[in-house]
């Protein structure tokens, strides 16, 4: 048996706390508490109460203020947490305790409400651009952000398409990602950013965009994007106009202030059903090398993955540490010119006097990933629940884990788009 209680509240519809019925604003209070705690509302069809009114359904007699009761059944711990808060509440009607012995507690993990729609979620009043707006300007607008894709819309500021940092790299001739340019001296950044401006966006927007409408439910949106594999949407209102953005990341601050404390759940014994782990969903081919790997090889190996990111291991496979082609602008930075050509995409011809060496391949050749790697790792444990695990990522700002087991062994990587599948 479990060790319950159920609080019973006997109210009225004319009841009201801040303004609000009584019963909306217990539910509220119950539902931010995230504890195990189930709420039901019903409305009787007659009664009477303490000033000496009846009310009833009855049609020959209009009907008023008729009685409310709330039914809360919470885990025992709870209760003097619980009632704190009611007695503030409950204005007008009386509260009730009582013992309850549960014999079994069963739920499911639910990644976000269900009543969500899309407008309660998106990024409002958006940044946007137009298709004749430069694609200096537009690159320049993301550099700026934290944010990597931009709607485009027409002079009724309707969407007519989408720039994304891939569209400006693999159409728009920008050899480096938004990430690295962030990192470059202003100088350079803006002499790069500058060869861009005789081209406009509408010659490498995607288009027409995949877009939503803000009373869709956020569920339908989430599909959306999961099917179509597409990290953004632009948000249109009933005249098709752009309201606003919705991205991964607005799902996941959602899914950090809706979700209850699961491990809690598990510590009182209930059964929770559809819970997902990191062991679940992380990938795991990324590419490993040793401490002693040239950076030769392993900047071939950045090149060649989209995970754009290199575990560094001991030969027990434990994790050492993480390369990122950041790692190795950073490293390259008294030399930054020829860092760019070595992790452009467009590749040019270098320098003949990178690293000060006279010679880079000798460089690349000589210089081990120990060198370079970055050893202040955030990592999470291949046993973690996925919601966990996305508070940590948005905490941090982080688009990628490495994931280890109980030995601090690498297993894989996780990521934005694997945590959203699993979760959906």
């Amino acid at each position: 048996m479990l060790n319950y209680k159920a609080i019973e509240i006997f109210t009225s519809e004319e009841a009201r706390y801040l303004k609000k019925p009584v019963s909306d604003a217990v539910m509220q209070y119950i539902k931010e508490l995230k504890i195990a705690a189930r709420c039901i509302v019903t409305r009787g069809v007659a009664g009477c109460y303490e000033n000496g009114e009846l009310t009833t359904t009855r049609l020959e007699i209009l009907s008023f203020n008729l009685p409310i009761r709330i039914y809360v059944i919470i885990p025992a711990g709870e209760t003097d947490r619980v009632l704190k808060g009611l007695n503030e509440i409950v204005t007008d009607g009386i509260v009730a305790l009582h013992d309850l012995s549960v014999i079994s507690h069963r739920t499911r993990n639910s990644f976000f409400p269900r009543q969500l729609l899309v407008r309660d979620v998106m990024t409002h009043n958006p940044k946007f651009i137009t298709a004749d707006t430069s694609l200096g300007d537009a690159a320049r607008l993301l550099v700026s952000s934290v944010f990597t894709g931009l709607p485009v819309v027409d002079d009724k500021k309707r969407p007519v398409g989408v720039v994304t940092q891939g569209d400006l790299v693999q159409k728009g001739g920008l050899p480096l990602r938004l990430g690295l340019l962030q990192e470059s001296d202003r100088v350079s950044r803006e002499s790069l950013l500058d060869q861009l401006d005789s081209r406009c966006v509408s010659e490498v927007m995607t288009a027409p965009p995949v877009m939503i409408a803000e009373d869709k439910p956020l569920s339908v949106a989430v599909e959306l994007m999961v099917d179509k594999g597409i990290k953004r949407l632009p948000v249109v209102d009933g005249g098709k106009c752009l309201s606003g953005m919705l991205s991964r990341l607005d799902i996941f601050r959602t899914v950090m202030r809706e979700s209850p404390d699961w491990n809690s759940f598990k510590a009182q014994k209930i059964e929770v059903k559809q819970l997902k782990q990191v062991k679940d969903i992380l990938r795991r081919d990324t590419h490993t090398v040793f401490p002693e790997t040239t950076l030769d090889e392993v900047i071939h190996i950045i090149d060649r993955n989209d995970i754009q990111r290199v575990v560094v291991v001991d030969d027990q496979g434990k994790l050492l540490g993480l390369i990122s082609d950041r790692d190795l602008l950073r490293f390259f930075k008294p030399d930054q010119e020829n860092a760019w050509h070595l992790l452009a995409k467009i590749k040019h011809p270098f320098k003949p006097d990178a690293c000060g060496t006279g010679d880079l391949q000798k460089c690349l050749n000589n210089t081990h990933a120990e060198s370079v790697m970055t050893t202040t790792l955030i990592t999470v444990h291949e046993e973690m629940l996925i919601e966990d695990a996305i508070r940590l990522m948005v905490d941090k700002g982080l688009k990628r884990l490495p994931v280890i087991d109980s030995e601090g062994r690498f297993k894989g990587m996780i990521s934005r788009d694997s945590l959203l599948r699993a979760g959906f």
